[in-house]
């Protein structure tokens, strides 16, 4: 065969088109007449082919299925990181703020059962909007599709995907505000999940204090003073540094200060009978449609800085 050409890197296949039409027509006759003599063989050659065939649509079928599944599946947010386990029982979901925190988090979760997801931006305030702009939110309804319980009337418990949800954002005023949109829009709209005890806020350091290899993290400036008192030599630099967020920390360090179970905190969001009536007060006060509430309350108890901090 002249210039032959062969298939696949390995060349172990005469791909030649003149090749294939010389060995067909010299084989076809001679094949032909020995299935006609030996008809017993012929029978079992022909057993084997449809056996092959039928096994090849059963595995399309199989195929069509699982890729069908797939889709299913994939019905979740594509922001999602799940976790591998199928039960509801011992999983956490995290919601964090943006991106780079998501990707510090993804890299820092154990996957068997701590789940991702990251939200950009602020989430809707639920507690001043109407029916129409929840339903237009792609945040609140990728929220929705995680957790896959339903929300308002449509509520299941039962078909809640994780035990625990984490909120899970920066030490700063802005984080604390997309928690308090987050906690609002739980307290509005799912009720129950708080009631059954679900919802958490996570509580990352604010501080990095080290000395040598001794290493702590501090929540907030009192705790940093703390530490600084009770394990540190007096005598000695300790090198502080400020997380400006989540983004900044090494998915280990995020891992041993807010994710790892018996090194986090996590604050459990629960509302006594007792004080339902007054939260939902507070709720309607302070993220509702009415600005003079919310200054009402700043008035009642801010903490205003005295003349000899002021700078006059």
């Amino acid at each position: 065969v002249r210039e032959p050409e062969f298939q696949g890197q390995t060349k172990d296949k005469l791909a030649t088109p003149e090749a294939a039409k010389i060995v067909e027509t010299t084989l076809r006759d001679h094949f032909e007449h020995y299935l006609t003599s030996a008809p017993a063989d012929a029978d079992k050659l022909l057993g084997w082919v449809i056996d092959r065939a039928e096994e090849r649509v059963k595995r399309r079928q199989e195929k069509e299925v699982s890729r069908k599944s797939a889709v299913r599946k994939l019905r979740l947010p594509g922001k999602l990181a799940d976790c591998s386990q199928n039960s509801s029982e011992g999983a956490e979901l995290f919601i964090v703020e943006g991106d780079s925190a998501g990707g510090s988090a993804k890299q820092g979760r154990n996957r068997k059962n701590q789940a991702i997801l990251p939200l950009r931006g602020k989430i809707l305030n639920v507690a001043n909007a109407t029916q129409a702009k929840m339903q237009q939110s792609q945040q609140i309804a990728d929220l929705v599709l995680a957790l896959g319980c339903g929300m308002g009337a449509s509520y299941d418990e039962a078909r809640l995907r994780y035990e625990k949800i984490i909120i899970m954002t920066d030490a700063d005023v802005d984080g604390a505000h997309i928690a308090a949109l987050l906690v609002t829009f739980f307290h509005e709209q799912m009720p129950e999940l708080i009631r059954q005890g679900h919802l958490y806020i996570a509580v990352p350091p604010l501080y990095r204090l080290a000395q040598g290899a001794k290493t702590f993290y501090a929540r907030d400036d009192e705790h940093r003073e703390e530490l600084l008192k009770t394990e540190f030599r007096a005598n000695a630099k300790v090198d502080i540094s400020r997380f400006k967020g989540l983004g900044e920390m090494l998915p280990a360090q995020l891992k041993e200060t807010t994710m790892l179970p018996g090194k986090r905190t996590l604050l459990q969001v629960h509302i006594p009978d007792e004080e339902s009536k007054a939260t939902e007060k507070a709720v309607k006060d302070l993220m509702g449609n009415k600005p003079e509430l919310r200054f009402k309350f700043i008035q009642e108890n801010a903490a205003f800085a005295g003349e000899d901090l002021l700078d006059i």
